[in-house]
């Protein structure tokens, strides 16, 4: 199975044979990608316990827990990664989740839709309605996401945490997207240090 190119974005600021947590790890495609492709020593943590079943199967280290709560219980400095994609905007407090990222990793991936694309704009102000989109599939009442944020949101976040930003992508699909990317990207991707 092939990696997305969101999770491609990720796997690509990976070094080979590094230590990763993947947080938030779905049935465990990423980290089975990193330790066959880059020989990583990877673990993951996952709410959903039949995504955890999944990600068990193929041989990997993933426990179920929720990261809201969780996080506290792993040492700090304890790998070189720490990755969060597709769940920064899931979590109840997303400052205290990222603050443990950076404590648990060296380098902090966190990758999130941005709710500051046109599109998602452009479904608000002349439909009226929360979007769905291909990237947002299910209507406000049914989707996990309960705090919504964007590009120029994480950017402030960090700053005001003093993070320093390493490296950032930003997407439309599966294409990179440059100029003004807090309108025109639908994903972003930041990598994150103290």
């Amino acid at each position: 199975m092939s990696l997305s190119p969101r999770l491609h974005q990720i796997a690509h600021h990976i070094t080979p044979g590094a230590s990763v947590l993947d947080v938030g790890c779905s049935d465990g495609l990423l980290l089975d990608y990193l330790r066959r492709e880059k020989q990583v020593d990877g673990r993951g943590i996952e709410l959903d316990a039949e995504r955890v079943a999944r990600a068990v199967a193929r041989g990997l280290s993933v426990v179920q827990g929720n990261a809201d709560h969780d996080l506290a219980a792993f040492p700090d400095a304890s790998v070189d990664f720490a990755i969060l994609s597709e769940t920064l905007q899931a979590m109840q407090r997303p400052d205290e989740v990222l603050a443990h990222l950076l404590r648990i990793g060296r380098r902090a991936i966190v990758a999130f839709p941005n709710f500051g694309h046109w599109r998602v704009r452009a479904n608000i102000l002349f439909g009226g309605r929360m979007p769905v989109t291909k990237g947002l599939p299910q209507s406000w009442y049914e989707t996990e996401n309960i705090h919504l944020c964007t590009i120029d949101d994480f950017r402030a976040l960090a700053a005001s945490r003093g993070y320093r930003i390493i490296a950032q992508r930003h997407l439309w699909g599966a294409n990179p997207q440059s100029a003004w990317p807090n309108l025109l990207a639908d994903h972003a991707l930041f990598v994150l240090s103290n």
